[in-house]
């Protein structure tokens, strides 16, 4: 078939496959949904009982759990600014504290052997919330794919049960929510399951409840309004309502259902209108998504459906075994309402001229499936079509057993299956042990000069994630011998990172491809093909050897046997090898170099990661910067000096390909491929002097801060060492907007900085840090301060700096005398970052009144500046920020260009 992808409108009226054999998201997840409970089944609803009450322990429901983390994970969505939403983000968020217990952890880990190229992780939590409300008696929720994931942790933002009404509110708003919409969805998505004290002491104490446990409703496991009914009539146990929680402002429920007077929770007593109400407020929870995704239309499930489709040369090369099922929808008829299914096909030319055996198959029901709604018959293909004519497409007739019949076309353009390239499962073969895997396709004669090639879709552990993260390579499949009308090409090569069975490949010949293939189908053992016929016959036999002599696949390869390439331009051509390159541009290579070791980076300037990695493009993002490093085969590293604990790795320990360029090493796991303008192979001393580090991770330097008299600027959390660094303070203070270190060997964390701290000379900034000798740490009664700005920290603040400009404080402003007059502005869409950008150039800017922005040079004599508290008003287009107040302005002022020195320390 020629690569195209599968963009079907699912239902009756418009079922169009663009390919039957290469599954999209829409349709790998149209079987995940409906394709369960008996035959060929291997979806959520057969793994496990998602209404269990030990799913995945004592006192734990699975519904529940994939409920609470699909909401977890949209929860820290921000729409106005369209970032956040259903991303899979809380893979990455799991010890921010506001994801508390091992129930997410689980559900990740449940989830993900369905992860795939066609299924996103976040596509599967939304697909968990559809399996979990309906397998417990509740609503279809609709599912939309389309969802891409997240590469690292978003913003935190959890609600949590100690905050205030108006917290709630403003979260909720933040999400995209009204005051009802999040009534409601609290209602919905505690129907299911319980608060645990190993998570919440507090309010479920030690040995109270059953396993730890106190249940939400007297109906645990059952998707119903009992929630809402028990709380109005007084009988509840929700411990979010009563008991402990009470005592110690944790009663979230209650804050939440009475945050109107209990008007909307009085609303759903009916409890089919409860149901009505939770299929719209759940779709709506899942479909808030990031900017830049597009969700598809509500997936329906298929009428008619091809479903592992395979074609299989046989026979000497003399012909096609066809193999797969047809799928029909049986949910209105039943299965014995169908006497057969026939299916026409025509031959490689898209003619009716088939051979002796004609060119149809008759089948008859072999199985049925049954998902939560829908049923579904299986018609098992088994047939044989010559070599020397093939196939191209095919139409299904379902025959029914009361003499009717009706034709399916694919909306008039039949489903097309080639037979250019074919992987030949009986040649091919893989251990799960090992990865090992050994690939043999089959090229017909007249496509052989186009070679032949396999994409491996693959996974390998992260280590900040229970859910492997997807890899993908190329690997050029070297040509073999012929038998009849094709000629065989096989390979081989390791899957990495332990999950071998869960790969899946492609098969590629130009612009045919044999595609998504599951490794786990592929059987242990290489089977020889038996008696090839003669090259180019379709009849009679031949003494070639097989084109696959193997038994079991090869053992592990090395570097140079491994070897990977996007393209070939002939299959007889010799497979580049990976090697490290000396020299990329102006620099050239150190070696390969130990990184984050005690959580340090080698280099902590800035840092890119691109699936399509290459040294040049690094080299390029790093451009003005001594070194440059790539690492695990898909990031990016800058800085003007090595950190003084980092030190040089064997070579060999860099053996991962770059993502762009599979002949080249792009380091590994911890290990930089480091090149450096001045490098030698004898010695890469650092020479930077002490600086002010600009970036640390995903934290940005917003200045020298001064502390408070008697108190501190960032409140939070803090710690203390005497070879304390940025780099260790960042990663101590991961989950919070900033972090500051100060006086060489203490750390500070926090949401907010206090209002009565402001920004200090550069220079007062100057002690080394204790664990670094190339940078500093603050000073004495001064921080070192740094804002993720993608963290937020939940109420509305300040922000301390906006692009290049910096928070100078709260000043007076009237409509005669205005601190600003160069240029101004207004709008409902207004923000510290709208008004930044619409004073680019200006010495300073301000907001005013949520909604006005003022730019200028200078600041009028006229202004005074008042207490920051004084700057309080919301701005309109965030909830996050303030933007000055009646006649007070919120004034930044430009960076000096001389501050900002890029180093590494």
């Amino acid at each position: 078939m020629k690569t195209s992808s599968l963009l079907a409108v699912l239902g009756l009226a418009s079922q169009t496959f663009a390919d039957p054999t290469w599954p999209s998201s829409i349709d790998e997840l149209e079987e995940i949904m409906f394709q369960t409970k008996s035959f060929r089944s291997r979806k959520f609803a057969d793994t496990v009982d998602p209404c269990s009450n030990e799913a995945s322990g004592p006192g734990r429901q699975n519904a529940a759990e994939w409920l609470r983390t699909a909401f977890h994970d949209m929860s820290t969505a921000n729409s106005f600014l369209k970032r956040g939403g259903l991303d899979g983000s809380l893979q990455y968020e799991l010890n921010t504290g506001e994801n508390k217990g091992p129930g997410l952890k689980t559900t990740m880990e449940f989830m993900a052997p369905f992860i795939s190229s066609k299924s996103s992780f976040s596509d599967l939590v939304a697909m968990g919330v559809y399996t979990s409300v309906r397998a417990c008696g509740g609503p279809a929720v609709p599912i939309r794919a389309g969802r891409k994931d997240a590469t690292g942790r978003g913003s935190i933002g959890v609600p949590q049960p100690q905050n205030s009404v108006q917290s709630f509110r403003d979260q909720f708003t933040r999400m995209g929510f009204t005051n009802e919409e999040m009534i409601q969805v609290t209602a919905c998505g505690h129907t299911l399951g319980g608060v645990h004290s190993e998570e919440f002491p507090e309010i479920v104490p030690a040995g109270t409840g059953v396993d730890g446990q106190i249940s939400l409703d007297g109906t645990v496991a059952v998707f119903d309004n009992r929630v809402v009914t028990e709380y109005l009539d007084g009988t509840t146990k929700n411990p979010l309502v009563v008991g402990p929680s009470v005592q110690v402002d944790r009663h979230a429920d209650f804050k939440v259902y009475n945050s109107d007077g209990n008007v909307t929770v009085e609303a759903l007593t009916d409890n089919d209108k409860f149901k009505q109400v939770c299929k719209t407020v759940l779709q709506k929870m899942i479909d808030v998504v990031p900017a830049g995704v597009t969700l598809s239309d509500p997936i329906k499930p298929y009428e008619v459906k091809p479903v592992a489709l395979q074609l299989t040369l046989v026979e000497g090369g003399r012909a096609l075994s066809f193999t797969g099922y047809i799928r029909v929808r049986t949910t209105e008829i039943g299965a014995d309402a169908i006497k057969n299914v026939v299916i026409t096909y025509k031959n490689r030319k898209g003619e009716s001229e088939c051979g002796s055996n004609g060119c149809t198959i008759t089948t008859t029901v072999q199985g049925v499936s049954q998902g939560f709604d829908d049923t579904f018959a299986f018609f098992p293909i088994e047939a044989e079509i010559s070599a020397s004519t093939g196939v191209s497409s095919f139409v299904i007739t379902v025959n029914y057993a009361d003499g009717t019949k009706k034709e399916f076309d694919n909306n008039g353009n039949t489903y097309a299956l080639q037979d250019a390239v074919l992987l030949q499962m009986p040649q091919s073969c893989v251990l799960g042990s090992s990865g090992a895997l050994t690939v043999t396709a089959a090229v017909r004669n007249d496509r052989v000069s186009a070679g032949a090639s396999i994409d491996v879709s693959y996974k390998i552990p992260q280590s900040n994630s229970p859910v492997p993260r997807l890899m993908s390579a190329s690997v050029a499949l070297n040509k073999g011998d012929c038998a009849g009308e094709y000629t065989f090409f096989t390979a081989d090569w390791t899957i990495p990172g332990g999950r071998a069975y869960e790969a899946h490949i492609d098969v590629k010949n130009g612009d045919y491809v044999d595609a998504f293939k599951t490794a786990v189908d592929v059987g242990g053992t290489c089977r020889q093909f038996a008696n090839p016929a003669s090259c180019g016959s379709s009849g009679g036999s031949s003494s070639s050897t097989a084109a696959t002599v193997s038994e079991t696949p090869s053992p592990e390869p090395t570097a140079s046997s491994t070897t990977t390439s996007t393209t070939t331009t002939s299959s007889e051509e010799a497979t580049p090898t990976v090697h490290h390159r000396e020299a990329v541009g102006g620099y050239r290579l150190v070696s390969c170099w130990h990184d984050y070791e005690n959580g340090i980076r080698a280099l902590s300037g800035p840092q890119n990661v691109q699936d399509d990695m290459t040294l040049e493009s690094c080299m390029s993002f790093c451009d003005g910067y001594d070194y440059f490093g790539t690492e695990y085969g898909v990031e990016c590293f800058c800085g003007n000096s090595l950190h003084d604990s980092s030190k040089e790795a064997p070579t060999d320990d860099c053996d991962m390909p770059c993502g762009g360029d599979k002949t080249e090493y792009c380091g590994a796991g911890n290990r930089l491929e480091l090149y450096s303008t001045t490098a030698t192979r004898t010695t890469a001393t650092p020479t930077a002097t002490p600086s002010h580090v600009e970036t640390v991770g995903d934290y940005a330097l917003v200045g020298c801060w001064t502390e408070l008299q008697g108190g501190r600027a960032l409140r939070q959390d803090s710690t203390s060492s005497s070879d304390m660094t940025n780099q260790k303070c960042a990663q101590y203070c991961g989950q919070y907007r900033y972090f500051g270190t100060e006086y060489g060997l203490e750390c500070y964390c926090g949401s907010h900085v206090a209002t009565d701290t402001e920004s200090a000379p550069l220079e007062d900034c100057g002690k080394l840090c204790g664990g670094d000798d190339y940078a500093f740490c603050g000073g004495p009664s001064r921080l070192s301060l740094y804002m993720n700005p993608d963290i937020q920290g939940g109420d509305p603040e300040q922000p301390l700096t906006v692009g290049n400009y910096t928070f100078e404080g709260c000043y007076t402003d009237s409509s005669a005398s205005r601190a600003l007059d160069d240029k101004r502005t207004a709008g409902s869409e207004m923000t510290n970052e709208v008004c930044a950008a619409f004073c680019e150039g200006f010495a300073y800017f301000g907001t005013e009144y949520g909604q006005e922005c003022y730019c200028g040079n200078e600041i009028s004599e006229d202004a005074q500046g008042k207490d920051s508290t004084e700057c309080s008003m919301i701005c309109k287009g965030s909830v996050l920020e303030l933007c000055g107040d009646g006649n007070r302005l919120s004034v930044y002022k430009r960076k000096e260009e001389e501050i900002l020195i890029s180093s590494d320390a």
